[in-house]
């Protein structure tokens, strides 16, 4: 397409600013963004996900293998009986006034190459299938000093940046990554994170609440700075389309991509905290996790309240944490505590971790909208753990929560039991909730078709 007549380098669009004339630059000749469309107002009822994440999975019992049966301690995990309405289990008991769905005898199917050897522990193994639903990268894994990637991203960013999930109307934040304890097995890699990108491409957490405050609701300064340039947009538009008819197509998308990242400023300005009433005073941080979670719960509550994010990902301790759970009378740290085979102490924490997942579900569930639906009401929450226990890093009966009714998508209060059967029917049941067409899920021999019977309503 030929443009009518050429363009002078040195045009501006033109329009009225409070009475006074005003003049915006073209962009040099180059693509600078990808087109979108204007901004509109999503419903206030789409959909939430969310993941609660903790170390070192459950006390073990004899589903978890031979060795673990042998000390012939209870299974505390799995409920007595399946279908709605079920009683909760000990360990489940804390989740029990936000009717939590649970799935109990799952575990990975993906398969793992023989070499490098080492892919089949449960650190590795159970954590990438449950939160990626593929195995580890075998380029670059090393057993011997821990170190590994994933092969894709995890469940958090894969529905963030899903174009079914958000569509054409994102919000401030695509996705929020938060944690709790920061004491981690190593200090690199997989050890300090939950969150992936894709290969080698970490998503760390915030684990100050102070931090995650401010990202929040402190105007960023770079906005601050072209906001004048952003409030220029609404006086030169009608210009700007004057001058989109006279160009060829090539100018044309040149022209809208300059428009569009003005546009996506003023949208950027018009969802900071200027426009939730809900901001909370400065938190200060703190090393009891219950009352950490509490507050980081109250902060994200709020940010899902005011549509600054749809997605987050809580990472209560990190794989393998070596977390002192001192508050308990437990006085070496978790990951050795397992190895020991102190299964007393591990009952002890597991229940103090799903303490915290209740703390977070209580401050989400606070939160109602004018039609009288919560926040939990709104969510899918995958609440998930690297394996099934961690004394022999079996992966056997992998702990996989759900809470939360997805807008009704998910049926609340529900026991499901499969022996054996394939953790990521978890993840086709969430997503197919959330409203992404999802066919099948998994790779590596871990695929599937199939959803959770009972569960995805």
């Amino acid at each position: 397409m030929i443009p009518n007549r050429k363009i002078p380098r040195r045009t501006l669009l033109r329009g009225a600013l409070g009475g006074a004339a005003v003049g915006l630059a073209l962009p040099p000749l180059e693509a600078m963004f990808s087109t979108r469309q204007a901004r509109g107002e999503a419903p206030s009822s789409a959909p939430i996900f969310g993941v609660f994440f903790w170390a070192n999975g459950t006390s073990w019992h004899g589903g978890h293998g031979q060795t673990q049966g042998q000390g012939g301690h209870p299974d505390l995990w799995t409920p007595a009986a399946v279908g709605p309405g079920y009683s909760p289990s000990e360990l489940l008991a804390p989740l029990a006034a936000h009717q939590v769905s649970v799935a109990t005898g799952l575990e990975p199917k993906t398969a793992w190459p023989d070499l490098p050897p080492g892919q089949s522990d449960g650190h590795m193994r159970g954590f990438m299938v449950a939160m990626t639903g593929d195995r580890i990268r075998p380029e670059g894994f090393d057993h011997p000093s821990h170190t590994l990637t994933a092969l894709r991203p995890t469940l958090d960013q894969y529905v963030a940046k899903h174009p079914q999930f958000y569509g054409n109307y994102p919000t401030r934040f695509r996705s929020l990554v938060m944690g709790a304890s920061p004491i981690r097995f190593h200090d690199y890699g997989h050890w300090n994170a939950i969150s992936y990108n894709g290969p080698d491409s970490l998503n760390l957490p915030i684990m100050d609440p102070a931090q995650l405050y401010s990202m929040l609701f402190d105007v960023p300064a770079d906005l601050v700075q072209v906001g004048r340039r952003a409030k220029l947009l609404d006086a030169v538009l009608g210009d700007a389309q004057s001058l989109r008819a006279r160009l060829g197509s090539g100018d044309r998308q040149r022209l809208d991509a300059h428009l569009d990242h003005l546009n996506e400023v003023q949208r950027r300005l018009e969802l900071t905290s200027g426009t939730c009433e809900e901001a909370l005073a400065p938190p200060a941080d703190t090393s009891d996790l219950l009352v950490k979670t509490e507050i980081m719960g109250q902060l994200l509550a709020v940010a899902l309240h005011c549509d600054l994010t749809r997605v987050f990902s809580f990472m209560l301790t990190s794989p393998a944490t070596n977390h002192v759970f001192g508050n308990l009378g437990v006085g070496n740290a978790m990951h050795q505590i397992c190895h020991d085979g102190q299964w007393e102490q591990v009952r002890a924490i597991t229940l103090y971790q799903m303490q915290c997942f209740a703390k977070l579900l209580d401050q989400l569930a606070s939160f109602q909208d004018p039609m009288g639906s919560t926040l939990v009401d709104r969510s899918c929450i995958f609440g998930v753990s690297e394996y099934g226990e961690g004394w022999q890093h079996s992966v056997a009966e992998m702990p996989v929560v759900l809470a939360g009714g997805c807008n009704g998508n998910l049926v609340r209060g529900v026991h499901v039991r499969e022996q054996g059967g394939n953790i990521s029917k978890a993840h086709v049941t969430m997503l197919r909730a959330l409203g992404i067409d999802t066919p099948s899920f998994g790779w590596n021999g871990g695929e599937t078709t199939e959803h959770l019977t009972g569960i995805l309503a």
